[in-house]
């Protein structure tokens, strides 16, 4: 994007955005350039932005939220960057899906998990899952952010969504395949290098490697829907496993407890199992009440 985009960077780090933020809205800016063969943004309508959005909607089938995210970055750019007044950019305001994305289930976890026989690839997901983390958090962990102490194992998230720091679980069968990838590919600055390794890994190619997993595996897109989905898996196995919401709420980095809720999706499964306190009551069975008012 050339001087363009270093005015975008500048106008964020005026902004205060946090680190994802600004490489989200930026990876956005340059998928938008990209779509149009190299065209200078600057030099986009209106409606090619739109047309753009709309295909993110229809053909690559991203989730609200990501979309929002491409949606937010354009707004930034072309109303507070380029000055364009209300008839000269605009985007329909969206709001939030209202139908909760399926969650996968443990067996579907474990196939995505084993899909991959590149070791790097492997760890990255293990560690997505095993700790709940944001796809950006995962790209940005550094070795030192591994604490593998017997009574202390834990990943250390630094500058996380909304410039927070925060702990977050570290699984055993994780810890073993990244010790596994570090004696064999020794990644050096960064836990999971990008290409060339003179940067942390990129969000998209995190992204390809978990679409990558699930097609190995046999999971359908509808079902896989990206790699954010190990995170909502990650809370509602807690949650199956009687974990406390305020607990799972403090290992995703979450500010509101109404947040975490959507994560926290109940199994049928789960559901099956519980009882209604009508049961525990001692009125006997419905035969017996349905009896005593005759």
């Amino acid at each position: 994007m050339g001087e363009q985009g270093r005015l975008f960077r500048q106008h964020m780090v005026l902004r205060g955005f946090a680190k994802a933020t600004k490489e989200s809205y930026e990876s956005a800016m340059i998928g938008l350039v990209r779509a149009y063969g190299g065209v200078p943004p600057d030099q986009l309508t209106c409606e090619q932005v739109q047309a753009h959005v709309a295909r993110l909607i229809e053909e690559r089938h991203l989730a609200w939220s990501t979309v929002n995210v491409h949606v937010s970055a354009f707004r930034c750019f072309y109303r507070e960057v380029l000055k364009r007044r209300n008839d000269q950019f605009s985007l329909p305001p969206r709001g939030h899906s209202r139908t909760r994305p399926p969650i996968l289930d443990h067996e579907s976890v474990r196939l995505i998990l084993a899909a991959h026989t590149n070791l790097k690839h492997r760890a990255l997901l293990a560690t997505v899952y095993g700790g709940g983390l944001r796809v950006s958090e995962a790209c940005r962990l550094r070795p030192h952010h591994i604490e593998s102490a017997p009574d202390r194992m834990l990943v250390r998230v630094e500058q996380g969504k909304g410039h927070k720091d925060r702990y977050t679980l570290l699984s055993h069968s994780g810890l073993a395949l990244l010790r596994e990838y570090w004696r064999r590919c020794h990644p050096g600055e960064w836990l999971f290098p990008g290409h060339g390794g003179k940067g942390p890994l990129s969000v998209e190619a995190a992204q390809h490697v978990y679409w990558s997993a699930c097609e190995k595996a046999g999971i359908n897109r509808e079902r896989a829907r990206g790699i954010h989905s190990l995170r909502h898996a990650f809370a509602s196995h807690l949650m199956e496993d009687g974990v406390a919401v305020p607990v799972i709420q403090r290992l995703l980095g979450h500010t509101a407890l109404a947040t975490t809720s959507k994560y926290c999706h109940v199994s049928r499964a789960l559901l099956q199992n519980v009882r209604s306190p009508a049961d525990t009551l001692g009125a006997g069975s419905p035969a017996d009440v349905l009896n005593s008012g005759n």
